[in-house]
Order: C-alpha cells, then structure tokens, then sequence
C-alpha cells in the first residue's frame, strides 16, 4: 500500500465538519497518542483505507496457476531442524540466569 512518505510534500487538504463532541474526542485521543489531531486524522483514515483495500483485494490465477498452487498446499511438510529445535526450546521470557 502507499504511505506517505517524510519526503512526500503534504500539499493537498481535506476539510472536515465535526460535532463539538466529536472535535473534543479527536483531540483527546490525538493527545493521549502525543500527535496533533491532523496527523491523528490521517494516521486513522489511512489505516482504515489500507484495511477495506486489502479485504477487497482478490487473486486472479489461471487454471494452470492454481493447479500448481493446489499441488504446492497437498505436498507433505518438510522437515526443518532448527525449525523444531526453536520450538523445543523454552520461551525467552521463561528463561533464568
């Protein structure tokens, strides 16, 4: 998804009506999160953007593609030592010193 980006000038505007109830609940999250309520704006509508384009993103394959793709997910798993030894060992967090 694109970003923006700290070298991307910011040179377009929306402009926005709220409720005096919704202006005080933007600016007290914004403050509680330590950003100004444009960045906290933006920070929010390019989340939810990203968030309804990805669920409304499809794959398209032919049938080829997804003949191989099937094949791929039946094969049989295969065996990673380190894999199984990172799983044997204790959580970090379990850990003593």
């Amino acid at each position: 998804m694109a970003t923006s980006l700290p070298e991307q000038p910011k040179d377009r505007r929306f402009q926005l009506r709220a409720t005096a109830s919704e202006e005080t609940l933007i600016k007290v999250a914004a403050g509680r999160q330590g950003l100004n309520v444009t960045d906290f704006i933006l920070s929010a509508a390019r989340e939810k953007a990203e968030e309804t384009l990805a669920r409304q993103t499809t794959f398209v394959v032919n049938d080829e593609q997804w003949k191989e793709f099937m094949k791929a997910l039946d094969r049989p798993a295969k065996e990673k030592p380190r894999l199984r030894r990172l799983f044997t060992e204790s959580h970090v967090a379990k850990r003593r010193s």
